[in-house]
């Protein structure tokens, strides 16, 4: 016989698998991107396991932020 206590915890574990499930957010067929921005961007095995920083592409230097003391009138 089930006691309410295992129907209450059965039904909230239910409701959290459909949750999960449901809200993944992604729709449609998956796919690999092609474009030459995606190209860019890093995959799974490099977010692991990261380049040495001499093989690293070279970045940008940073441009200067911009002044946020300025008088308003």
């Amino acid at each position: 016989m089930l006691t309410s206590r295992r129907i209450l915890v059965t039904t909230l574990c239910l409701a959290a698998a459909v949750a999960s499930v449901a809200g993944c957010g992604q729709r449609g067929p998956l796919y690999l991107p092609t474009d030459p921005a995606a190209a860019q961007r890093a995959s799974l095995p490099d977010t692991l396991r990261p380049a040495p920083a001499a093989a690293a592409a070279p970045t940008a230097p940073a441009s200067a932020p911009a002044s946020s003391t300025t008088a308003r009138p």
